[in-house]
């Protein structure tokens, strides 16, 4: 059985069926090159500081480059019994260097390597989720301006409201994954704040220049109490958070996409290679993949409340419930991205049926505000339009008829404000052009939408491709 860092305090070894419990290497091995990097980083400023030599420093360097090698290769088996990554690594280290690799640990603890190696991780994932993000937004964006002629009908209480371009129904959901966008790059800030130098809960005696570190890893700030910086998952559970709400938005999307692609409405068909059939019935198309998606929705959700649960009953600072963190964010992280990922691929192959759309648009009496509207234009009060429309309304499904099919001088019946124009303004494309206020639905409105999204996505462009050229950039 392998030594362990602690032996030395205990009289029994570990029990084996302990070891297994409390081993983490099946899911935090994902973190091995976070836990290299930041222990090269936190190596080159011990030897800064003398607190070890250049020579052991370069030893340990090597060494952890060809452990990076050696694991990204498949060469490494990793252990149960040394628990976590960051031993296994710590142990392959001494097999390599021999005893310059038990100085790596002098002033940190697991306590700050892990909460380090977790922020680094999830850094890189939230760029790698904004990333998709903008993806999603430009294919909305495309599809938008491609179908901006299309009318669909507007819902609410998914009963036939208003009519509305289905491209700002679309640019609904630009606006969602834009405050998703937002959300992420706020967690990104609490996220990119470098533990480091707090060791187990107290901080260290010996003289370390965490300003060093930091830079080395690329953070632009440091912890500022070494108790909450190895005790706190504030940031784990903001980004779960900023995760369940875009979650959110992707299954409502997903509950169109099934109703749209259903036999009763046919606004929406899904792509075959998105799609499966039955196993006993021939006929059937089903839309799996978004059903799946908002399945998932309901597995980030739970992830959010396990963390939550398992963080609010915690005295500082560090208690080892907090291993627990790993399984459910890593799920998350996996989780989100693999949501992104297919309805970016399943979007660019949609396919829209207009005409579907606007005959469903055409009846169920959606014109009946614009009529009332008319009426309040001719002196009426609302309330006196609303009753008087609610009448005609109830006298047109006597006649099977829609309201602009029934004669002005059946409309005169219930009011004598009618006039010949009032048909004009009960027609689809008027309802939806005269709709001008202020993010309404008028063609004029979306097109501005339109053209300010791509610009945004386009000064997007040009700040992610500077910052990476930053990043390249040799210190």
């Amino acid at each position: 059985m392998t030594e362990k860092p602690w032996d030395g305090r205990f009289a029994e070894r570990t029990d084996r069926s302990v070891e297994s419990f409390t081993s983490s290497i099946v899911f935090d091995r994902r973190l091995y090159l976070y836990d290299i990097q930041g222990s090269i980083a936190h190596c080159r400023m011990l030897a800064k500081q003398s607190i070890i030599t250049e020579e052991e420093a370069s030893q340990i360097v090597e060494g952890l480059g060809r452990i990076a090698r050696d694991i990204e290769r498949g060469n490494l088996e990793l252990e149960e019994s040394l628990e976590d990554i960051h031993m296994n690594i710590e142990a392959r280290l001494f097999a390599e260097i021999g005893k310059a690799a038990q100085k790596l640990h002098t002033a940190r603890s697991r306590n700050d390597q892990v909460v380090l190696d977790v922020r680094m991780y999830l850094r890189d994932e939230v760029a790698n989720i904004l990333a998709l993000l903008k993806g999603l937004r430009q294919i909305l964006v495309s599809l938008a301006k491609k179908y901006i002629n299309v009318i669909m009908p507007g819902y609410t209480h998914l009963q036939p409201a208003q009519p509305v371009l289905f491209s700002h129904h679309l640019m609904a959901y630009y606006e969602m994954f834009k405050r998703d966008t937002a959300r992420f790059n706020e967690a990104l800030k609490r996220i990119n704040v470098m533990p480091l130098g707090s060791a187990a809960l107290a901080g260290t005696t010996y003289p370390i220049d965490v300003e060093y570190t930091a830079k080395l890893l690329e953070f632009p700030e440091f912890s500022a109490n070494s108790i909450d910086a190895v005790s706190s998952r504030d940031f784990v559970i903001e980004f779960m958070a900023a995760a369940s709400i875009c979650m959110v938005h992707l299954s409502r999307f997903s509950e169109e996409l099934i109703l749209w692609s259903s036999a009763e409405f046919g606004f929406v068909e899904i792509p075959d290679a998105f799609a499966t059939g039955s196993s006993i019935m021939p006929q059937k198309k089903n839309p799996d993949v978004p059903e799946l998606v908002r399945g998932k929705a309901g597995r980030v959700f739970g992830s959010l409340m396990s963390l939550l649960t398992l963080m609010k009953g915690l005295p500082l600072s560090y208690n080892r419930d907090m291993q627990e963190d790993k399984e459910p964010l890593f799920d998350t992280v996996d989780t989100l991205k693999g949501c992104l990922e297919v309805y970016e691929k399943l979007l660019q192959r949609l396919k829209v049926n207009r005409t579907a759309m606007k005959k469903a648009a055409s009846r169920g009496f959606l014109n009946a505000t614009d009529m009332a509207d008319y009426l309040v234009t001719r002196g009426m009060s609302f309330r006196d339009a609303h009753h008087c429309v609610g009448e005609i309304v109830r006298y047109a499904m006597d006649k099977n008829k829609e309201l602009q099919e029934l004669p002005l001088r059946d409309l005169k019946k219930f009011s004598q404000s009618f006039e010949e124009d009032v048909f004009e303004i009960l027609t689809l494309q008027q309802m939806v052009d005269r709709r001008v206020s202020a993010g309404g639905t008028a063609k004029e409105n979306v097109v501005k939408a339109i053209d300010e999204a791509q610009e945004a996505l386009r000064l997007e462009g040009i700040v992610n491709e500077s910052h990476e050229k930053k990043k390249k950039t040799p210190r």
